[in-house]
């Protein structure tokens, strides 16, 4: 089970936009409520059907959001980095989790009662217009990304991916190669897809010098083919 983090966290620095539409009496409520838990590697964070109680920022490390399917399949639905905030579009449709998350490495995660920030937003317009932004961006992603998934052949779904990850998670020093590393279950997961059908694709693209792969590294070497190929679907 996650425990406590002892570290000490910077409220102010960690979680700023929430930080500063408070008050010193709400600020001080936010450091006697919020917890911050330490997950390991595949560890859950949140099961579907669960009762949702916590506002979620990932403070360290990545998390993905993901739904089980027919035969035992899940699609991962989204990927959380950073400062990120998740898990409190249940809470607000006064539903249980129709989703599930877990850690794709060991992360931090502030946890803060939506109960508190239900009572925040009901007296800080403020607040609430910030939370109103968040699901709205969310909402228009979820939008597009349904499209894409259903509308792409493999190839653009896989290279919308690619794409995605380097986005979201940027370059390491070299410069090409993807700061992120997913088992080809995962891959295929995020773009819509069978493993198999990840691995083929991905040996295709590596044939075709779009990309090179090192195991679970994935560099980039042609980022305009693979962008076309993207938009093209």
């Amino acid at each position: 089970m996650p425990g406590k983090s002892k570290e000490l966290i910077d409220l102010s620095s960690t979680l700023p936009e929430i930080w500063r539409m408070l008050s010193d009496a709400e600020r001080n409520l936010l450091r006697e409520n919020a917890r911050v838990l330490n997950f390991k590697k595949n560890e859950l964070i949140y099961l579907e059907d669960e009762t949702p109680k916590d506002l979620m920022c990932l403070f360290k490390g990545k998390v993905k959001i993901f739904k089980s399917g027919v035969g035992g399949r899940s699609q991962i639905i989204r990927i959380i980095r950073p400062f990120m905030y998740f898990g409190y579009r249940a809470y607000f449709a006064r539903e249980p989790y129709v989703t599930a998350a877990s850690a794709f490495e060991s992360c931090t995660v502030c946890m803060i009662p939506m109960e508190l920030i239900e009572s925040f937003l009901r007296k800080n317009g403020d607040l609430a217009m910030f939370f109103i932004q968040m699901l709205s961006v969310d909402l228009g992603i979820a939008d597009q990304r349904v499209v894409n998934l259903t509308q792409k052949h493999v190839r653009g779904r896989l290279a919308e991916s690619l794409i995605f990850l380097k986005e979201s998670y940027g370059l390491e020093e070299d410069g090409a190669t993807i700061n992120i590393y997913l088992a080809r279950e995962d891959l295929a997961s995020l773009s819509n897809m069978t493993t198999s059908n990840a691995i083929r694709t991905l040996s295709n693209f590596a044939n075709e010098r779009i990309i090179a792969v090192d195991g679970r590294k994935i560099k980039i070497i042609d980022e305009e083919r693979l962008r076309k190929i993207s938009r093209i679907g």
